[in-house]
């Protein structure tokens, strides 16, 4: 069984951080932290819609079972990136606290 390009070229990217970060070298704690408050909140959005789809799925109301599938997908995934920048940015606060011990 052969699938169509198509079907996946028709998938829009998503960008899983908020683009606030500033290039001018100015970064700090503030940067840092609005920019995973909005992947935080695009991670809510994400779920919303994957629950959404899940429930139309189930009650038979989706016509096409594939929307929630990679509506999942994006959730697990987003979800999966923003445990992980959250678990670097924990180590690296430690790491900084053992060092001024």
């Amino acid at each position: 069984m052969v699938l169509p390009v198509s079907a996946v070229a028709s998938v829009a990217p998503t960008s899983y951080l908020d683009t606030t970060m500033t290039t001018s070298g100015t970064t700090g704690a503030a940067d840092f932290g609005s920019t995973l408050a909005g992947a935080v909140d695009n991670l809510q959005q994400l779920q919303s819609t994957s629950d959404t789809l899940a429930i139309k799925a189930v009650t038979g109301d989706l016509n096409d079972i594939h929307q929630a599938t990679i509506a999942a997908t994006r959730a697990q995934v987003t979800m999966e990136v923003v445990a992980a920048v959250r678990n670097k940015g924990v180590e690296a606060f430690n790491e900084i606290m053992r060092m001024q011990a």
